[in-house]
Protein backbone atom coordinates (compact mmCIF):
# COMPACT_ATOMS: atom_id res chain seq x y z
CA UNK A 1 0.00 0.00 0.00
CA UNK A 2 2.78 2.45 0.90
CA UNK A 3 4.58 1.85 -2.41
CA UNK A 4 1.33 2.41 -4.34
CA UNK A 5 0.74 5.71 -2.51
CA UNK A 6 4.29 6.83 -3.16
CA UNK A 7 4.03 6.01 -6.88
CA UNK A 8 0.73 7.86 -7.07
CA UNK A 9 2.05 11.06 -5.51
CA UNK A 10 5.30 11.02 -7.42
CA UNK A 11 3.30 10.39 -10.59
CA UNK A 12 1.37 13.61 -9.93
CA UNK A 13 4.57 15.71 -10.34
CA UNK A 14 4.74 16.16 -6.59
CA UNK A 15 7.61 18.23 -5.25
CA UNK A 16 7.89 15.78 -2.35
CA UNK A 17 10.80 13.36 -2.43
CA UNK A 18 10.56 9.61 -1.96
CA UNK A 19 12.27 10.01 1.43
CA UNK A 20 9.67 12.55 2.56
CA UNK A 21 6.85 10.27 1.46
CA UNK A 22 8.50 7.37 3.28
CA UNK A 23 8.56 9.45 6.46
CA UNK A 24 4.90 10.36 6.17
CA UNK A 25 3.60 6.95 5.16
CA UNK A 26 5.66 4.91 7.59
CA UNK A 27 2.40 4.20 9.39
CA UNK A 28 -0.20 4.00 6.62
CA UNK A 29 -2.97 2.75 8.90
CA UNK A 30 -2.57 5.72 11.22
CA UNK A 31 -2.83 8.07 8.23
CA UNK A 32 -5.97 6.30 6.96
CA UNK A 33 -7.46 6.44 10.47
CA UNK A 34 -6.85 10.19 10.51
CA UNK A 35 -8.67 10.73 7.20
CA UNK A 36 -11.57 8.61 8.45
CA UNK A 37 -11.71 10.72 11.60
CA UNK A 38 -11.96 13.94 9.56
CA UNK A 39 -14.72 12.39 7.44
CA UNK A 40 -16.64 11.58 10.62
CA UNK A 41 -16.22 15.15 11.88
CA UNK A 42 -17.65 16.44 8.60
CA UNK A 43 -20.62 14.10 8.98
CA UNK A 44 -21.25 15.44 12.49
CA UNK A 45 -21.20 19.06 11.34
CA UNK A 46 -23.29 18.43 8.23
CA UNK A 47 -25.92 16.78 10.45
CA UNK A 48 -25.95 19.81 12.75
CA UNK A 49 -26.63 22.15 9.84
CA UNK A 50 -29.23 19.84 8.31
CA UNK A 51 -31.11 19.73 11.62
CA UNK A 52 -30.90 23.52 11.97
CA UNK A 53 -32.22 23.94 8.43
CA UNK A 54 -35.11 21.55 9.05
CA UNK A 55 -36.02 23.28 12.31
CA UNK A 56 -35.90 26.76 10.77
CA UNK A 57 -37.93 25.56 7.80
CA UNK A 58 -40.61 24.23 10.16
CA UNK A 59 -40.65 27.42 12.25
CA UNK A 60 -40.37 30.00 9.46
CA UNK A 61 -41.59 28.11 6.39
CA UNK A 62 -38.27 28.87 4.68
CA UNK A 63 -34.93 27.12 4.34
CA UNK A 64 -32.07 29.56 5.03
CA UNK A 65 -29.50 26.99 3.86
CA UNK A 66 -29.54 26.32 0.13
CA UNK A 67 -26.74 23.76 0.03
CA UNK A 68 -24.02 22.13 2.11
CA UNK A 69 -20.72 21.12 0.53
CA UNK A 70 -17.86 19.30 2.21
CA UNK A 71 -14.47 17.82 1.51
CA UNK A 72 -11.41 16.31 3.16
CA UNK A 73 -8.18 17.76 1.78
CA UNK A 74 -6.39 15.38 -0.59
CA UNK A 75 -3.35 13.58 0.85
CA UNK A 76 -0.97 15.28 -1.58
CA UNK A 77 -2.33 18.71 -0.59
CA UNK A 78 -1.84 17.84 3.08
CA UNK A 79 1.75 16.79 2.45
CA UNK A 80 2.55 19.83 0.36
CA UNK A 81 1.09 22.21 2.95
CA UNK A 82 3.19 20.63 5.70
CA UNK A 83 6.25 20.99 3.50
CA UNK A 84 5.40 24.59 2.60
CA UNK A 85 5.16 25.48 6.31
CA UNK A 86 8.35 23.55 7.13
CA UNK A 87 6.41 21.29 9.48
CA UNK A 88 7.11 17.71 10.43
CA UNK A 89 5.58 15.16 8.06
CA UNK A 90 3.52 13.20 10.55
CA UNK A 91 -0.08 12.54 11.50
CA UNK A 92 0.35 14.35 14.81
CA UNK A 93 1.74 17.36 12.95
CA UNK A 94 -1.36 17.44 10.72
CA UNK A 95 -3.68 17.29 13.72
CA UNK A 96 -1.83 20.02 15.62
CA UNK A 97 -0.97 22.47 12.84
CA UNK A 98 -3.49 22.24 10.00
CA UNK A 99 -6.98 23.64 10.53
CA UNK A 100 -8.47 23.07 7.08
CA UNK A 101 -8.01 19.34 6.44
CA UNK A 102 -11.76 18.95 6.90
CA UNK A 103 -13.92 21.63 5.32
CA UNK A 104 -17.66 22.31 5.29
CA UNK A 105 -19.20 25.05 3.15
CA UNK A 106 -22.69 26.30 3.98
CA UNK A 107 -24.43 28.14 1.12
CA UNK A 108 -27.16 30.45 2.41
CA UNK A 109 -29.88 32.39 0.65
CA UNK A 110 -29.09 35.81 2.11
CA UNK A 111 -26.27 37.55 3.97
CA UNK A 112 -28.28 37.87 7.18
CA UNK A 113 -28.96 34.11 7.02
CA UNK A 114 -25.19 33.56 7.22
CA UNK A 115 -24.88 35.38 10.53
CA UNK A 116 -28.05 33.85 11.99
CA UNK A 117 -27.12 30.27 11.08
CA UNK A 118 -23.51 30.74 12.23
CA UNK A 119 -24.67 32.11 15.57
CA UNK A 120 -27.12 29.23 16.11
CA UNK A 121 -24.40 26.72 15.19
CA UNK A 122 -21.82 28.15 17.60
CA UNK A 123 -24.35 28.30 20.45
CA UNK A 124 -24.33 24.49 20.57
CA UNK A 125 -22.42 23.40 23.65
CA UNK A 126 -20.23 20.84 21.88
CA UNK A 127 -18.93 23.36 19.31
CA UNK A 128 -15.78 25.26 20.29
CA UNK A 129 -14.92 28.27 18.11
CA UNK A 130 -11.17 28.65 17.67
CA UNK A 131 -11.03 31.39 15.05
CA UNK A 132 -13.32 33.62 13.01
CA UNK A 133 -12.49 35.64 9.88
CA UNK A 134 -15.26 37.80 8.48
CA UNK A 135 -14.46 38.43 4.82
CA UNK A 136 -17.98 39.73 4.24
CA UNK A 137 -17.57 42.82 6.39
CA UNK A 138 -13.85 42.94 5.55
CA UNK A 139 -13.40 41.56 1.99
CA UNK A 140 -10.01 40.52 0.68
CA UNK A 141 -8.35 42.97 -1.76
CA UNK A 142 -9.38 40.80 -4.74
CA UNK A 143 -13.05 41.05 -3.74
CA UNK A 144 -13.37 37.66 -2.03
CA UNK A 145 -16.23 37.52 0.47
CA UNK A 146 -17.07 34.72 2.86
CA UNK A 147 -17.46 34.07 6.58
CA UNK A 148 -14.79 31.66 7.85
CA UNK A 149 -14.74 29.81 11.11
CA UNK A 150 -12.40 27.22 12.61
CA UNK A 151 -14.26 25.05 15.08
CA UNK A 152 -13.44 22.00 17.14
CA UNK A 153 -16.02 19.32 17.84
CA UNK A 154 -15.85 16.00 19.71
CA UNK A 155 -16.23 12.87 17.60
CA UNK A 156 -17.20 9.72 19.51
CA UNK A 157 -15.56 6.49 18.37
CA UNK A 158 -15.86 2.98 19.79
CA UNK A 159 -12.90 3.44 22.14
CA UNK A 160 -12.46 7.19 22.59
CA UNK A 161 -13.70 10.74 22.19
CA UNK A 162 -11.53 12.70 19.77
CA UNK A 163 -11.65 16.50 19.34
CA UNK A 164 -11.35 17.39 15.64
CA UNK A 165 -10.83 20.76 13.93
CA UNK A 166 -12.98 21.68 10.95
CA UNK A 167 -13.02 24.79 8.78
CA UNK A 168 -16.56 26.05 8.14
CA UNK A 169 -17.23 28.61 5.42
CA UNK A 170 -20.50 30.48 4.95
CA UNK A 171 -21.39 32.10 1.63
CA UNK A 172 -24.37 33.24 -0.36
CA UNK A 173 -25.02 31.55 -3.72
CA UNK A 174 -23.51 34.54 -5.53
CA UNK A 175 -20.39 34.58 -3.33
CA UNK A 176 -19.87 30.87 -3.96
CA UNK A 177 -20.27 31.24 -7.72
CA UNK A 178 -17.77 34.12 -7.76
CA UNK A 179 -15.25 32.20 -5.62
CA UNK A 180 -15.44 29.18 -7.95
CA UNK A 181 -14.67 31.40 -10.93
CA UNK A 182 -11.89 33.27 -9.15
CA UNK A 183 -10.29 29.98 -8.06
CA UNK A 184 -9.42 29.26 -11.70
CA UNK A 185 -7.38 32.47 -11.88
CA UNK A 186 -4.87 31.12 -9.38
CA UNK A 187 -3.43 28.88 -12.09
CA UNK A 188 -3.69 31.37 -14.98
CA UNK A 189 -1.98 34.49 -13.63
CA UNK A 190 0.65 34.32 -16.39
CA UNK A 191 -1.94 34.75 -19.14
CA UNK A 192 -1.54 37.92 -21.26
CA UNK A 193 -4.89 39.38 -20.14
CA UNK A 194 -4.73 38.10 -16.54
CA UNK A 195 -4.63 41.58 -14.99
CA UNK A 196 -7.71 42.65 -16.94
CA UNK A 197 -9.59 39.52 -15.85
CA UNK A 198 -8.59 40.07 -12.20
CA UNK A 199 -9.91 43.64 -12.39
CA UNK A 200 -13.17 42.42 -13.94
CA UNK A 201 -13.58 39.81 -11.22
CA UNK A 202 -13.03 42.46 -8.56
CA UNK A 203 -15.70 44.60 -10.19
CA UNK A 204 -18.06 41.60 -10.31
CA UNK A 205 -17.43 40.94 -6.60
CA UNK A 206 -18.49 44.49 -5.74
CA UNK A 207 -21.61 44.23 -7.92
CA UNK A 208 -22.49 40.86 -6.34
CA UNK A 209 -22.09 42.29 -2.82
CA UNK A 210 -24.48 45.13 -3.59
CA UNK A 211 -26.93 42.74 -5.26
CA UNK A 212 -26.85 40.41 -2.25
CA UNK A 213 -27.79 43.30 0.03
CA UNK A 214 -30.54 44.51 -2.31
CA UNK A 215 -32.01 41.01 -2.52
CA UNK A 216 -31.87 40.74 1.27
CA UNK A 217 -33.71 44.06 1.62
CA UNK A 218 -36.39 42.92 -0.84
CA UNK A 219 -36.82 39.68 1.08
CA UNK A 220 -37.18 41.53 4.38
CA UNK A 221 -39.83 43.78 2.88
CA UNK A 222 -41.70 40.78 1.48
CA UNK A 223 -41.57 39.10 4.90
CA UNK A 224 -42.97 42.26 6.51
CA UNK A 225 -45.85 42.31 4.03
CA UNK A 226 -46.57 38.63 4.69
CA UNK A 227 -46.56 39.12 8.50
CA UNK A 228 -47.67 42.72 9.08
CA UNK A 229 -48.53 42.21 12.78
CA UNK A 230 -45.18 40.71 13.76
Amino acid sequence: MENELQKYFLGQDSSLSLEQLDAFFQNTKKFSDMLMMYQCAIREIRTKFEILNDDLSYRNNRNPIEMIKSRVKKPQSILEKLQRKNLELSVSSVMENLNDVAGVRVICSFVDDIYKVAEMFTRQDDVTVLEVKDYIKNPKPNGYRSYHMIVEIPVFFADRKQPVKVEVQFRTIAMDFWASLEHGMKYKKDMPDAEELIAELKDCADVIAKTDLRMQDINQRLQALSHPEE
